[in-house]
């Protein structure tokens, strides 16, 4: 088990928005270390059923271990994009993303999530796949690596550092996170670089879009999906996703008539999203930056 454990964020307003009930079907499509998932167990009982899915091989082991005496959770390791190829249409009553890494991601250096730890440049969720963060820095063209800061980590001075990583590289490879670390002149800028790195590494983003599109398909109707997001471009998916999807019609504004025919697949739950209290803020202080948004299926 990892030295820091992984406390899951807005527990209890999880619980609380997506009301499971004795005998559902739950997917924790992020599973982690289960700390979602153990409180879904005890309030769906025996006759439930939970589907747990992560892309991390050694989360989903450390997760076995945790629930070793249930006998009513199925784990799969494999990316949430995928998770229309695991779980049938109209099959769960309630689904949640937990997305971002957990603690045990940033606390140990041989991962290379963290700037303040120095360990290896990898980044990889699913350490199966060949492109980790060293990959990009060492391979990809400037303006690559530029758009990718910009575009992932909102950094202003993006081609300024795109352009010293590919100077850098011509003596010197890339190997390890001090490596990057030590070249970045404004230390305020490592937090934001690292975050761009892991959601090129991770195609973070274009998985969320996956999937949630095939979330909304596995889940029943009256059912309620679940998202936590730490940053804006993730929430920002988020919001947008289940705007559309509330929506009547979704044709430009330009349009006098409607022709997309487009239905509202969901009803949002919390217009706004819900954010930790002062008091999970003070046991976990890296909850700051989690937001929950929760719609229900029609």
């Amino acid at each position: 088990m990892p030295k820091t454990l992984h406390i899951p964020v807005l527990i209890s307003e999880v619980i609380e928005k997506t009301k499971p009930q004795l005998g559902n079907k739950v997917i924790d499509a992020t599973l982690g270390l289960g700390g979602h998932a153990e409180a879904f167990l005890k309030k769906i009982g025996t006759r439930g059923q939970l589907t747990g899915l992560d892309a991390d091989e050694r989360n989903l082991e450390l997760a076995k271990k945790r629930f070793s005496k249930y006998k009513n959770i199925k784990f799969i390791q494999d990316n949430f994009r995928n998770i229309g190829k695991h779980c049938k249409a109209n099959s769960a009553d309630i689904i949640i993303f937990d997305l971002g890494i957990s603690s045990p991601h940033l606390d140990e250096a041989n991962r290379g999530f963290s700037f303040q730890k120095d360990g290896p440049l990898d980044m990889r969720l699913d350490t199966q796949q060949p492109l980790n963060a060293a990959g990009i820095l060492n391979g990809f063209s400037e303006n690559k690596i530029a758009e990718i800061l910009w575009k992932f980590g909102e950094i202003r001075s993006s081609r300024k550092i795109a352009a010293k990583i590919i100077a850098t590289r011509k003596n010197k490879k890339f190997t390890n996170t001090q490596d990057l670390v030590e070249i970045i002149q404004a230390k305020s800028l490592l937090a934001q670089i690292f975050q761009a790195l892991r959601i090129a590494v991770n195609d973070e983003l274009e998985t969320l879009k996956e999937g949630l599109s095939s979330a909304l398909k596995i889940l029943k109707p009256g059912g309620r999906i679940a998202v936590i997001s730490f940053h804006s471009l993730e929430d920002r998916i988020v919001k947008n996703f289940f705007r559309q999807e509330s929506k009547d019609c979704i044709c430009e504004k330009s349009e006098p008539i409607c022709s997309c025919k487009h239905k509202p697949i969901i009803k949002i739950i919390n217009k706004k999203p819900i954010r930790p209290s002062p008091e999970e803020l003070h046991l976990n202080p890296r909850s700051r930056s989690a937001l929950l948004r929760i719609a229900e299926k029609i």
